[in-house]
């Protein structure tokens, strides 16, 4: 039987509520007891522009409509436009002051209807957005509909997504593709918060909500109230955050009638030395982070999984593995996931999400032989460098919130990479308090904090370290194909092993004869290509239906251990 995308399923689409799939409160960060999820059952529709008079079929929100789960499992030809619709009442009791609409991620470029008016557009398809509807909802009882093109324009960011999909692109997503909420609040109503947190102390900015605010620490107690936006809170018991002991500080924020919960850690990430080799300090100390490459990419829900146990499940067999981070692919997560990373304790290497053209043989070919230094001051003029900038900042701003997030990658490979040093420039400013990789694998210019190196096609060599830790930010992508848990014929990798015992020898040599000898020469980090298959890449520790592991889970995490008392 020939294996295609409709046949391979994850565990957790077991699980799923087909009602309404992802009911969990979607905004951790700050989170209200006020929240109705639209998730579930909404017309559907594809036209050529226009609104369709009858809406022809019915799909699953929060998937893509490319997906398995969302019921319709094809992909939207370039040019047409997605339609969604349904209606919504308000639960006795729910309406306050004013009542927000909420979007996850919506892949590309949106507008939102109440009614039949227009609420809001938003453009960009990574990062939430919301409106203020409650003008338009007066009623208690009223229709959305949304309007969604996604032409894979290079203008905005589109990750590893591909019309033409195969090696190391994947099948595109379009439409909804997070939680869709409503929310009711005061009309004086906090509207964000950010935390910027040290070793001693983390201070919050507040915005919205009345002029005096009262923080509360749920664990002990302590009460800070302060006026205006900022506060920082230096909490009697110091408790710092790491993956081995994941403390987070949970607490309340009152302002007026408004109240959140939400949670800081305190954790220090910088760049110093050990016996005069360049290391990433945390919390003070000389820290190697072994990781894995995470693309959250999953069979049956490509963008999300069924439930968020996947989330979960990946993080903790990391964990198992040995491994203290995770980097998080040129994609950005629902807040779920990051949570996650803060309380079961594990590393964030963030990537930034791509946009603009991407050449083979520029960005790959010539690079994999040596052609590893070019100008970039004028490569993707236009607008696309705008929405690049944006996009950056905005996600910066999304993300900065959770203490698992350590480290950003502005620029893989050199998809999309224009002036980058001055792009890193701008990326430090909007977070100074993270690491800044700014040119991962080649390309490099003169601004980094790192020395990011990509090595597949030949033994992994330190060679010379300068005065910047070195990263292994990708090696190794070993392929072993599991019958039985494959997403087709197709097979994309970088070393072929047909036998699974083949596979765990030669993964054990890598790590063992080739990271471990150079740990103290200067490797400070390194990430494994990759958690999971995906799709045609069969490169994965665990199967793309995350049904099969392919190490043994002890000797790997003995080979991580032992990575790891080079450096202590």
């Amino acid at each position: 039987m020939k294996e295609t995308y409709e046949s391979l399923t994850t565990p957790y689409a077991e699980n799923m509520d087909r009602q309404v799939p992802w009911n969990y409160y979607p905004r951790p960060s700050l989170k209200r007891d006020s929240f109705l999820c639209l998730n579930g059952e909404w017309d559907f529709a594809v036209t050529d522009g226009a609104e369709p008079r009858d809406y022809s079929e019915k799909i699953l929100v929060p998937f893509p409509p490319e997906s398995s789960l969302s019921g319709i499992c094809r992909e939207v030809p370039e040019g047409k436009y997605l339609y969604y619709k349904r209606r919504a009442s308000l639960p006795e009791g729910f309406m306050r002051d004013r009542l927000i609409l909420h979007f996850g991620a919506v892949d590309t470029l949106c507008e939102v209807f109440v009614g039949g008016v227009s609420v809001g557009e938003h453009e960009g398809g990574y990062l939430p957005f919301s409106f203020d509807i409650t003008n338009f909802a007066s009623a208690g009882e009223f229709e959305i509909t949304v309007k969604v093109k996604d032409d894979l324009d290079k203008t905005y960011p589109y990750g590893k997504q591909k019309r033409k999909r195969g090696g190391m692109w994947y099948t595109p997503v379009s439409g909804i593709w997070q939680t869709v909420w409503l929310e009711s609040v005061p009309e004086k109503h906090i509207s964000s918060l950010r935390v910027q947190s040290s070793m001693k102390s983390a201070t919050l900015t507040v915005a919205g909500g009345e002029n005096e605010k009262r923080i509360t620490l749920k664990d002990s107690g302590e009460v800070f109230i302060f006026t205006g936006e900022s506060v920082t809170i230096c909490p009697e018991k110091i408790k710092l955050w790491s993956p081995e002991e994941p403390y987070v500080y949970d607490f309340i924020l009152e302002s007026g009638e408004d109240r959140i919960e939400s949670y800081f850690a305190l954790r220090e990430i910088a760049v110093g030395k050990q016996d005069g080799i360049p290391r990433i300090l945390f919390n003070g100390k000389p820290t190697l982070f072994s990781g894995l490459l995470d693309q959250g990419y999953f069979p049956d829900g490509i963008f999300l999984p069924a439930t968020k146990e996947g989330y979960r499940d990946d993080i903790m067999l990391a964990k198992r593995l040995g491994f203290n981070m995770l980097r998080k692919h040129i994609k950005v997560e629902p807040e779920i996931f990051y949570e996650y990373c803060d309380r079961l304790g594990i590393f964030v290497f963030a990537d930034m999400v791509n946009n603009s053209s991407y050449s083979f043989l520029l960005d790959t070919a010539l690079p994999t032989v040596g052609l590893k230094r070019i100008p970039d001051t004028l490569r993707h003029r236009g607008r696309s460098r705008e929405v690049f900038l944006r996009d950056m900042k905005a996600t910066i701003e999304h993300i900065g919130f959770f203490p698992s997030v350590v480290y950003y990658t502005v620029f893989n490979e050199g998809w999309g990479q224009f002036s980058a040093d001055k792009v890193f420039k701008v990326a430090k400013e909007a977070d100074g308090t993270r690491i800044i990789d700014a040119t991962s694998g080649w390309f490099t210019r003169h601004e980094s904090d790192v020395d990011s190196r990509h090595v597949y096609f030949k033994p992994v060599k330190l060679g010379k370290v300068g005065d910047r830790p070195v990263i292994i930010s990708e090696f190794g992508g070993y392929s072993h194909r599991v019958c039985g848990h494959l997403f087709g014929k197709k097979n994309y990798g970088y070393r072929i092993f047909e036998d699974e015992g083949e596979f765990r020898e030669a993964l054990g040599r890598l790590y063992s004869e080739e990271i471990l000898p150079q740990i103290k020469d200067g490797i400070s980090g390194l990430v494994y290509t990759q958690l999971s298959d995906v799709e045609d890449e069969t490169n994965g520790l665990i199967t793309y239906d995350r049904r099969h592991v392919k190490v043994d889970e002890s000797e790997m995490k003995k080979l991580n251990d032992a990575l790891y008392n080079e450096i202590k």
